[in-house]
């Protein structure tokens, strides 16, 4: 069972979207390279055209153009796969996945090149106001319970303390 997650980012909006893919509209993908186009109706995205920009594999390593075989282990100063900012000249050595989608890679990068309002397309776009209409509901209930408890319980324990310590 080949299983990978598509991560597609428009140019144009400065937007990203997700898409799971499965078996048959996997396949496709098998033995493509960064850098190579694929045609979105390979996949169930029609009037789309989408380029490989990276991806990781299983265990999260990240692919990187120009090393062949499934996994490596680099001494680099710099590029995919280096995040640790140190003084110049350090190199430290990191593992990365080459650059042909195998059954190892789970998650895949791809840019939009021919097509518009993506996120319509996959579906993502109606998750995004879903989440935005939770994230403003949310904050509305909260306010209205907290002024209620805040009002109930502490005003009678003040009045009663201070009573008690005139006595």
């Amino acid at each position: 069972m080949v299983e990978f997650k598509l991560t597609i980012s428009d140019p144009k909006t400065g937007k990203t979207g997700q898409k799971e893919v499965k078996d048959a509209d996997a396949q496709p993908f098998i033995g493509l390279n960064i850098g190579e186009t694929i045609n979105g109706e390979a996949f169930g995205v029609s009037g789309f055209e989408f380029k490989i920009t990276g991806g990781s594999d299983i265990c999260g390593f990240p692919m990187r153009r120009g090393i062949k075989g499934i996994r490596k282990k680099l001494v680099t100063s710099g590029g995919v796969g280096f995040r640790v900012k140190l003084d110049k000249g350090i190199k430290i050595r990191k593992t990365v996945c080459g650059h042909k989608i195998t059954d190892n890679i789970r998650q895949i990068n791809l840019m939009v090149t021919k097509g518009d309002n993506i996120l319509k397309a996959i579906g993502a776009e109606k998750a995004e106001e879903k989440k935005e209409e939770e994230k403003k509901e949310a904050p509305k209930e909260e306010k209205k319970e907290a002024p209620k408890k805040e009002e109930k319980k502490e005003a009678p324990k003040k009045e009663e303390a201070k009573p008690e310590e005139k006595k």
